[in-house]
C-alpha cells in the first residue's frame, strides 16, 4: 500500500528525543495513512536502540542508517529516497519542530495546484539563543537578497513537499538550506505558513555560528552559479 504522506526525520546522536518525537509525530497524523521515516546517520548514542524499540509499538515507522555520518541533507535524501508516498513531511530530529503543525503542510500542499512544490515553515517564535537569531536572521536576509527565493526561514526544518519535485534538483551538501530557491529554478512555486518552535531539551546543536558562516558562504555561491545555468523548457508535451 501506498501511504499519502512520508514524514522523513534526520537523526544523529538525538539520545531522549527521537524515541518521544516519533509518537508525536504518529499522534498528530493519527487517522491518516502515512509512514514515518527515521533516518540514522551513524548516531555514537542510543538513537537507533531507542528507534529500533519502538518498531512494535508504531508500525508505521521504518528505521534506516548511514553506516558513516554524511549529515542532515545526505539523511533527508536517504529517506526521500526510500519514502514511499507522493508527499514529503520533514521534521528536523531534536524535537525543536512541533510535530502537531506538519499535517497543516501537508494538507496545505496537497490542496495547492500541481505547481506548487514546498510549503515550508516559518518558526513564528523561535526558541533559540539570541546569537542564534542573529546569525539566522543575517544569513536568511543577505540570502533572500542574493537568489530572490521568496523564503524568510529556510533553517526550519519542518518543511513539505513532493518527493518527485525534490528529486529532480541537483543534491549537494546543505541542500536542505536552498530548497526554495532550488523548487524555483526548476519552474516551481512555494508557499509558507508560520509554525511553532520549542527549545531543545536533550542532546546538543550540531552547528556552530562560525561553521555555518562558512558553509553559507561556499553554498550560496554555488546555487547562485546553479541559476545563472538554468534553462526552463516550460511546458512539454509529447506530439
Amino acid at each position: 500500500m501506498t501511504p499519502d504522506v512520508s514524514i522523513v526525520v534526520p537523526v544523529h546522536d538525538e539520545a531522549g528525543a527521537a524515541g518521544p518525537l516519533a509518537r508525536e509525530i504518529a499522534e498528530a497524523f493519527k487517522g491518516r495513512d502515512f509512514e514515518m521515516v527515521f533516518v540514522n546517520d551513524a548516531s555514537r548514542d542510543s538513537t537507533l536502540a531507542e528507534l529500533q524499540a519502538l518498531k512494535a509499538e508504531l508500525p508505521m515507522l521504518r528505521v534506516l542508517s548511514h553506516a558513516k555520518n554524511a549529515g542532515q541533507s545526505r539523511a533527508v535524501r536517504t529517506g526521500v529516497l526510500a519514502a514511499r508516498a507522493p508527499i514529503i513531511v520533514t521534521l528536523d530530529g531534536d524535537g525543536q519542530n512541533p510535530p502537531a503543525d506538519a499535517p497543516r503542510l501537508a494538507d496545505a500542499l496537497m490542496a495547492a495546484p500541481p505547481e506548487v512544490a514546498l510549503v515550508g515553515g516559518v518558526r513564528a517564535k523561535r526558541q533559540d539563543s539570541g546569537a542564534k537569531r542573529w546569525a539566522s536572521r543575517w544569513a536568511n536576509g543577505i540570502r533572500k537578497w542574493l537568489l530572490n527565493d521568496d523564503a524568510d526561514d529556510t533553517g526550519c526544518g519542518l518543511k513539505a513537499f513532493r518527493r518527485d519535485a525534490f528529486l529532480r534538483l541537483p543534491y549537494f551538501d546543505h541542500i536542505h538550506r536552498y530548497l526554495p530557491a532550488l523548487m524555483i529554478r526548476e519552474g516551481y512555486q512555494n508557499r509558507f505558513m508560520d509554525v511553532g518552535h520549542r527549545g531543545r531539551e536533550t542532546g546538543r546543536s550540531k552547528y556552530t555560528n562560525l561553521g555555518r558562516l562558512w558553509a553559507a558562504l561556499s553554498d550560496l555561491l554555488g546555487v547562485m552559479w546553479l541559476r545563472t545555468r538554468s534553462r526552463n523548457p516550460g511546458d512539454v508535451t509529447e506530439a
